[in-house]
């Protein structure tokens, strides 16, 4: 199974993403724009992977959206992390066999800033909490993924999740087929550790 990208929340982008740049010495680039009111810039995490900075879009005037818990986000975060399964709908299926309902697969689409129409579906769940330790699955299709457009690039160092229910986590993880590093904690919490330009940065 695949790292596909790793998704950093941001309550206003702009500021989101020149404070990213500031700490890491890599400038993201531009995405583009979802239907709902965000809009993403990306830096790649190697040639299949990269990280997603997601806020409000701010073209969007008092722009809302309740993606990642933006409505109500007031710092940043690392919300979630997507894995790209050779087969989503048969995986899918064999997670909720074992116990785990990723959630229904959505069609999605945005246009990159040249006009690029890019498509995809993914899984989505009726899931009010903040931090989702267990990844969402996406299926790119045809499209051409984000990671092989040239993006500025940053290395994974190491990522993890930390829960108060490790063992419930990692029968999650198991049931789509995720492989990640799990700690006991208080609270739930994904950290990633980037190696960037500026040594080593943490986002969590």
């Amino acid at each position: 199974m695949s790292l596909d990208h790793l998704v950093y929340a941001v309550p206003a982008l702009e500021e989101g993403v020149a404070a990213f740049a500031e700490r890491t010495g890599v400038r993201p680039v531009k995405g583009g724009s979802h239907p709902g009111g965000s809009a993403n810039y990306l830096v790649g995490l190697g040639p299949t992977a990269y990280l997603e900075i997601i806020g409000p879009d701010p073209e969007v005037e008092g722009a809302r959206p309740r993606a990642f818990g933006l409505e109500t986000l007031t710092e940043p975060r690392l919300a979630a992390w997507a894995i790209r399964p050779e087969d989503l709908d048969a995986t899918v299926e064999r997670a909720r066999r074992r116990g785990y309902d990723p959630g229904e697969v959505h069609p999605l689409s945005r246009r990159t800033p040249d006009g690029t129409l890019l498509e995809w579906r993914l899984t989505r769940r009726d899931d009010p909490a903040a931090i989702r330790p267990v990844p969402f699955l996406i299926d790119w299709g045809a499209t051409a993924h984000p990671a092989a457009s040239g993006l500025p690039q940053l290395t994974l160092a190491a990522f993890a999740a930390v829960t108060p229910e490790a063992e419930a986590l990692r029968a999650d993880l198991d049931a789509v087929g995720a492989d990640l590093d799990v700690e006991e904690g208080p609270e739930v919490v994904l950290r990633a550790v980037l190696d960037t330009p500026n040594g080593k940065v943490e986002l969590a």
